[in-house]
């Protein structure tokens, strides 16, 4: 069983950086696509990054394009979420998930395995 464990949220001014590391164990890493979502209080989930495991193409949504870099290390068997520039509206919790497809796109319906999540607060 594939399991996803998120760190390296916190509390941070606007403006500010962050990266996001997500673990995989329990499944051959190369093997997975993995995206990055996020979910405010009161919103539906929103999906801000993916990467394919087998070209290693990757997605963003317009809202976050130019600001934020999805990188996986499969020695590592971590994927990773740099944030840059993050505004107020960045805060949410955001989460890791991993899919057998060869591609990450944005429809979470596609992602067999998720993380537990991690806290991003952006304060103005």
């Amino acid at each position: 069983q594939v399991q996803l464990v998120e760190s390296g949220g916190g509390l941070v001014q606007a403006g500010d950086s962050l990266r996001l590391s997500c673990v995989h164990s329990g499944g051959t890493f190369r093997y997975y696509s993995m995206g990055w979502f996020r979910q405010a209080p009161g919103l539906e989930r929103e999906f801000v990054a993916g990467i394919g495991w087998s070209y290693g193409i990757e997605y963003y949504p317009d809202s976050v394009k130019g600001r934020f870099t999805i990188s996986r290390d499969n020695t590592k068997n971590t994927t990773y979420l740099q944030m840059e520039s993050l505004k107020p509206e960045d805060t949410a919790v955001y989460y890791c998930a991993a899919s057998k497809g060869p591609f990450a796109r944005g429809d979470p319906s596609i992602y067999e395995f998720w993380g537990q999540g991690t806290q991003v607060t952006v304060s103005s």
